[in-house]
C-alpha cells in the first residue's frame, strides 16, 4: 500500500473515533446508557417519548395504500434475506478454518435495538427491526466476501469501482505483479498464524 493511501485510511480511522466520541456526547444528551447491548433510557425520558408515538390507525392512514402494497414487496425479501444469512454463516464456519481466515462476529453488523424507542408504535418497530437486520446483514456478508477477496486476490481492479470494503485500498495495484507475491506471502504468513491459533484453542 502506497504511503498517501496509508495516511488517508489512518485518517479515516481517526474520524471514526471522533463519530463515536460525539456519539457519546449524544447519549449523555438524550439521556439513555447503553448496558451489555441493551438500551436504558431515564424514566423521565421514557415517558417523554411515548407521548410522541403516532398511533397505528393514524400511521395506516396518512400511509397511503400504494404504500401499504409496496410494504408487502418490501417485506418479501425477508426470504432472500435469511438464505443470504445462513448461507453467509456456513460459509465461514466451513471455509474461514480451513483457509486460515479471522472470522467475523455477525453480532458487530446485525444490531437490533432501535425496536426500543419509546415514540415508535407497533409498525415502525417493526420497520426498524426489519431495517436493521437487513442493512446489517449485508454488511456482515460485505465483510465475509471482503476477507475472502483478500485471501485469494487482493488486487485492485484495472478501472474505477464504487462502495468497495476498506481491505481493497491495501491490495495490490492492478499490474503489480511483484507486489502482488509479497502480498500472498504475508496472507499465507497470517493464514498460518490463524490456523495455528484456532489448533491452540481446540487443545
Amino acid at each position: 500500500m502506497s504511503d498517501n493511501a496509508g495516511e488517508i485510511l489512518e485518517k479515516i480511522r481517526t474520524m471514526e473515533e471522533e463519530l463515536e466520541r460525539r456519539l457519546e456526547e449524544k447519549r449523555k444528551v438524550f439521556r439513555y446508557t447503553v448496558d451489555r447491548n441493551r438500551v436504558i433510557f431515564e424514566e423521565a425520558v421514557h415517558q417523554q417519548n411515548k407521548k410522541l408515538r403516532t398511533g397505528i390507525g393514524r400511521f395506516l392512514l396518512n400511509s397511503g395504500a400504494l404504500q401499504i402494497v409496496a410494504a408487502f414487496v418490501i417485506y418479501l425479501q425477508i426470504i432472500p434475506l435469511l438464505l443470504v444469512d445462513l448461507g453467509v454463516t456456513v460459509f465461514q464456519l466451513v471455509c474461514f478454518p480451513i483457509y486460515g481466515i479471522s472470522k467475523v462476529a455477525r453480532g458487530d453488523f446485525v444490531v437490533i435495538d432501535r425496536h426500543r424507542l419509546g415514540y415508535l408504535n407497533a409498525i415502525e418497530k417493526l420497520n426498524c427491526v426489519y431495517c436493521g437486520y437487513a442493512n446489517g446483514l449485508l454488511a456482515y456478508a460485505r465483510e465475509v466476501a471482503g476477507r475472502t477477496e483478500e485471501h485469494f486476490c487482493p488486487i485492485k481492479h484495472a478501472r474505477r469501482t464504487r462502495g468497495q470494503h476498506r481491505r481493497y485500498y491495501d491490495f495490490a495495484d492492478y499490474g503489480d505483479g511483484a507486489e502482488f507475491k509479497r502480498k500472498m506471502q504475508a496472507i499465507a504468513a497470517k493464514s498460518d498464524a490463524e490456523r495455528a491459533k484456532t489448533i491452540h484453542k481446540d487443545v
